[in-house]
């Protein structure tokens, strides 16, 4: 069983038990989340003890028709006739990331950016862009800095960079501070979920010519 290293940090934690966290970000933490029982049981504490700060809140007067309301909201509401989606036991890629890509592995539609391919993964979050990339055995990515935050989520293989190795499960949290080319592991290729809310900033000029076309 492979050991995963480097988990989310409290600050991810904590904001994503309160429910705070936007939609992109929200993804990498669960996928994370799916792979890392340590963190699991990490989320499972932070959200044992908000309950009982929540118990230990004295309650608050509202509107006298808010809970009147509220039951006419829920009975108001259609019922969800989508069908169930079957998902196969021996999957690739954790949910929820299956739901939204619509499929496993096997399945997909990449864009191929050279050593690398690409799929951009439509959210309803304007704050973020998430993708999932595949990085040829062996081969690097473009030498690059961050405009904001970066969370990687390494899925399937391995990268390594300047700074340190990453396999599956595995987490790394990038900001503007860090420059680095991330290289795949020889033995696999490496599939991971990125999550930025700035564009790159790449060091090669011709990269950077190309950028807004690929969507990086």
């Amino acid at each position: 069983m492979t050991t995963i290293r480097h988990h989310l940090s409290d600050d991810l934690l904590l904001e994503y038990a309160a429910g705070s966290l936007s939609e992109g970000w929200s993804l990498a933490v669960a996928c994370h989340l799916a792979m890392c029982p340590t963190c699991r049981g990490e989320l499972a504490l932070a959200e044992a003890t908000a309950g009982v700060m929540l118990e230990e809140l004295a309650p608050v007067d509202g509107p006298a028709e808010s809970w009147d309301a509220l039951k006419a909201r829920i009975l108001a509401a259609p019922e969800d006739k989508a069908s169930p989606v079957v998902r196969p036991g021996n999957a690739t890629l954790p949910e929820p990331l299956r739901s939204y890509l619509g499929g496993d592995v096997a399945s997909l539609k990449w864009r191929n950016l050279g050593n690398a391919k690409q799929i951009l993964i439509k959210t309803g979050d304007e704050t973020t862009q998430a993708r999932l990339l595949c990085i040829a055995a062996g081969k690097p990515v473009p030498e690059h800095s961050h405009g904001g935050r970066e969370l990687t989520v390494v899925l399937t293989g391995s990268f390594h960079d300047e700074l340190d190795s990453f396999g599956p499960g595995d987490i790394e949290d990038a900001d503007g501070s860090v420059t680095h080319q991330p290289i795949a592991g020889t033995d696999a290729d490496c599939i991971c979920l990125a999550i930025t809310d700035a564009p790159l900033k790449f060091s090669s000029r011709l990269v950077r010519m190309v950028q807004p076309i690929l969507g990086i």
